[in-house]
């Protein structure tokens, strides 16, 4: 069985492998099978996206396809970036301004109005192009003043977890290795949910 991740961001393809390593199934990527079009992310949801993502990959390829849409959600902000945190400095996949601009808006304000929390939306796609699934997970935290860590990842370095009761409670996420993160993370709770009910496990599709 294959399943092709549709994404072109080498660092996400390595966290959803790290994830998906226990279910017996051949993992591709978009190099694997020549490419894949780009997808304008223009639904105005992580889940809108992901769909969107998933459903052109796998029309695409022939081959059922595994999407996600994520990114940072910041109280002080109303929300924002949002659905852009890709492109919220203008350019996407900066992230080195994106974090810059992160802290240029909030600057100034004080740690009890740095609420942040993570989303990723998950959608399987059959080789048909059909919805097979959808998965959501969320981590809580704040934006940090300045960068902490070395696995710089999108808004990692900004973002530190403080959800209690966790082991990697009080640390950023870019001081975390691939295990303590995906414990925690976003994208680690909706893969999480997707081994758990894996729809094409029992579906004739794909």
């Amino acid at each position: 069985m294959r399943l092709l991740l549709a994404t072109q961001n080498s660092k996400k393809v390595a966290e959803l492998a790290h994830l998906l390593g226990e279910l017996e199934i051949e993992l591709l990527t978009p190099r694997d099978i020549g490419g894949l079009p780009d997808v304008i992310e223009d639904q105005d949801s992580f889940a809108g996206n992901a769909r969107k993502k998933a459903c052109s990959a796998a029309l695409e390829s022939g081959l059922p396809a595994l999407a996600d849409d994520s990114g940072l959600e910041v109280d002080a902000l109303d929300g924002a970036p949002g659905v852009h945190s890709a492109r919220f400095a203008g350019q996407h996949g900066d992230d080195e301004a994106n974090n810059a601009l992160l802290l240029q808006k909030l600057d100034g304000l004080p740690e009890s109005r740095r609420g942040a929390h993570f989303t990723c939306a998950l959608a399987l796609a059959d080789a048909q192009g059909q919805i097979l699934g959808e998965w959501l997970g969320q981590a809580f935290g704040r934006i940090l003043e300045e960068s902490r860590g070395t696995r710089d990842f999108g808004y990692d370095p900004l973002f530190l977890f403080t959800e209690e009761g966790f082991p990697v409670t009080g640390r950023g996420f870019a001081e975390l290795d691939h295990d303590q993160k995906s414990l925690v993370s976003h994208r680690g709770r909706a893969l999480r949910q997707f081994v758990r009910e894996f729809p094409l496990s029992s579906s004739k599709h794909g």
